[in-house]
């Protein structure tokens, strides 16, 4: 993988998965005269940047005058370190070190609105404060070093910090995804609930460049018949496309989730035969979201395509599929580029929750 100028990436993919999936770091900086000073920061990775937010800060004290900011403005060099500690395996250490030139990335100026979505969208505490507000440092990475196990397991996150954490991602690394973990995430998927235990769904994983070709361009054809239908421009139309595309393509694995009926409980009445059907595809949304929960225990990301809902008769015929087999959702599956932009805001309880005493 190299730049657009064909020069190699500072980062190699191993070294880009393991920054953009550690949670801490330390930033070191240096002042004019060499003084060093280094502290543990919350940051966000994307394509060859380190973005560190300012927080909000006791007693008014203002952003440029925090001292890591003095130095880079008095000396932009700087490295950052992000690590994995294991006090009872040693096999497991690892660290990257990136280093090259920081700067302030001031409210209003061009990237600086990008970098806070980032930054929210991987911390959620900040979308409490008011880091908006403060300028960003940018870390533009020039050359990058590293050791031990990057492509190790992370340890398993506590329940709470993988369902705050899980990301949807449209950008992977070039990294392929071993055949053991795409297996625990079919796993996790087989263990769902389901009306009478039926488990009313199967998984068809895609991982050969041409299968994932043929199945995009089968589905953008007839994505592209509903889009001119919405009265599309042609130019919103091949942009989309393309998009939806590369999604696909990039992505190391593909998960599609079919709905399968033909073991449910059979009624003599409509009402409760679609009742049956109601409760398979409930069902078939729970053991979606068991693989993206174990996916992202795994250090993996993913992201959950309704796609092939609409096309489902494409699907099936371009993947050669069983016709009692009903393609309802794609999960991409693969190692971030970098960390993704926002999540998508939720409501509040009080707009989701009625008590009833």
């Amino acid at each position: 993988m190299s730049g657009e100028d064909g020069t190699p990436p500072p980062l190699s993919p191993e070294e880009a998965s393991f920054l953009a999936r550690q949670r801490v770091a330390r930033l070191a900086t240096a002042d004019a005269e060499g003084r060093p000073q280094s502290i543990p920061v919350c940051f966000a990775y994307e394509s060859g940047t380190v973005f560190i937010a300012l927080d909000e800060k006791p007693k008014g004290v203002e952003a440029k005058r925090l001292k890591r900011v003095r130095n880079i403005l008095e000396n932009p060099e700087v490295s950052l370190v992000a690590d994995r500690y294991d006090d009872s395996d040693w096999s497991r250490l690892a660290f990257v070190m990136a280093r090259g030139k920081a700067e302030l990335v001031e409210p209003g100026a061009d990237g600086h609105e990008a970098a806070i979505r980032l930054l929210r969208g991987k911390y959620r505490q900040y979308e409490r404060m008011r880091i908006e507000e403060n300028p960003v440092i940018a870390i533009r990475v020039e050359r990058a070093s590293s050791w031990g196990a990057l492509t190790e397991e992370p340890e398993p996150p506590r329940l709470e910090d993988t369902l705050f954490g899980r990301r949807s991602v449209r950008k992977y690394l070039g990294l392929e995804v071993s055949d053991e973990s795409i297996e625990r995430v079919l796993e996790a998927g087989r263990w769902a609930p389901s009306p009478h235990g039926r488990q009313p769904w199967r998984f068809a994983v895609i991982k050969k460049p041409e299968t994932k070709e043929r199945l995009a361009d089968a589905m953008g054809e007839s994505w592209r018949e509903n889009l001119e239908m919405d009265g599309q421009s042609s130019e919103v139309v091949e942009k989309r496309l393309e998009g939806s595309k590369r999604r696909l393509l990039d992505a190391p694995t593909l998960i599609l989730v079919c709905l399968h009926l033909e073991d449910l409980d059979e009624y003599p009445d409509e009402g409760r035969r679609k009742d049956e059907e109601t409760m398979a595809v409930q069902s078939l949304g729970a053991a979606t979201q068991n693989m993206l929960l174990a996916a992202y225990g795994l250090g993996l990301d993913t992201s959950w395509m309704c796609a092939p809902l609409f096309t489902p008769e494409t699907v099936r015929e371009s993947l050669d599929l069983d016709e009692r087999l009903i393609p309802h959702a794609l999960i991409t599956l693969g190692y971030a580029e970098g960390d993704p932009p926002k999540r998508r805001s939720r409501r509040s309880l009080d707009e989701l929750v009625v008590f009833r005493d």
